[in-house]
């Protein structure tokens, strides 16, 4: 375990480095540059860009930059935002929590429903309820995650006027139960690409174990066919998801980088894309790494969970 573990470690810093370099690079290398938001200050001259350029280090040779960016990142200064010159790891822990509430509930939604899909589709394979969930998960995972957002916002807000369109809560409310009706569709949302991938490898890894000696025995003994499923079925059949889960990771990112958007939801996902019109960098960055070190760590817990839940499992 030892070894697994700073194998791994050694691994995520060399992709960190990679994921740092490869940004920093695109970033600076952009047409405008850093320099192209103060750029369009009224009056701005190219003295005064000079002088800003010198006091930011952005004159010095783009190598010199990003070592001194990644000396000040390892001692823990993510450096400052352009637009109100708070530093960077303030602005992102201003807007973690609506994003990590926002992937919570729909990673949640979608492993109980997708799983719930997935074992029912297994064990009734080839009914119509199989045919349709195959269908309605093709079409989950063919369908753009905005569009999705946008109907539901016409259906459900401006229809039905069930649901508020966007934000996570009221103006002068922000209860618990005002950001929980906040929160329901761009959950919903998000989660429904999830749920699709969820149903398909559920109904994957349910159909490999029904075919297996043990489950066979299990019926032979005159085992209850619902004590056979939850028991030797579900339980080895949920091994794989630890692992899918850890590989989510990605998607659910990305998912919650269109649904803050397309919800005005005030988390990590639309505060890049803002940092990005603006041109801030030092944000875009900042969030790029929080991002990948955040997937990383994902996909080690998820490695370690299933050596823990599966003695067999050695991890070397």
């Amino acid at each position: 375990m030892a070894r697994f573990l700073i194998g791994r470690l050694w691994q995520s810093i060399v992709l960190l480095l990679l994921v740092s370099l490869i940004g920093f690079m695109v970033l600076n290398l952009a047409p405008g540059g850093p320099l192209s938001q103060f750029a369009l200050t009224p009056g701005m001259t190219k003295e005064a860009l000079d002088r800003i350029a010198e006091q930011m280090g952005l004159n010095r040779p783009l190598p010199v930059q990003y070592l001194d960016w990644l000396w000040k990142l390892v001692r823990g200064d993510w450096g400052k935002s352009f637009r109100d010159n708070r530093p960077v790891l303030d602005v992102i822990g201003s807007h973690l929590f609506a994003t990590l509430l926002l992937m919570g509930a729909s990673t949640l939604l979608s492993m109980l429903v997708g799983a719930w899909i997935g074992i029912r589709s297994a064990v009734r394979r080839g009914s119509l309820f199989d045919y349709s969930m195959t269908v309605l998960c093709f079409v989950a995972l063919s369908v753009p995650t905005f569009w999705i957002g946008l109907v539901a916002i016409f259906l459900f807000s401006l229809r039905l006027g069930w649901l508020p369109a966007g934000n996570m809560y009221t103006v002068g409310d922000g209860s618990v139960r005002d950001i929980l009706i906040h929160l329901v569709m761009p959950t919903c949302v998000l989660a429904l690409v999830n749920v699709a991938t969820w149903a398909r490898y559920m109904r994957t890894a349910t159909l490999e174990v029904i075919n297996q000696d043990f489950v066979r025995t299990a019926h032979a003994k005159g085992l209850a066919p619902r004590r056979i499923l939850m028991k030797h079925i579900v339980g080895n059949a949920l091994l794989p998801m630890i692992t899918l889960a850890g590989m989510q990771l990605p998607t659910l990112l990305g998912g919650a980088l269109v649904t803050e958007t397309v919800f005005t939801w005030p988390g990590m996902g639309r505060l890049f894309l803002d940092s990005l019109g603006y041109n801030d960098y030092p944000v875009v960055m900042g969030l790029l790494m929080f991002s990948a070190i955040l997937v990383l760590a994902g996909n080690l817990i998820a490695d370690l969970l299933v050596a823990f839940v599966d003695p067999r499992i050695r991890l070397e």
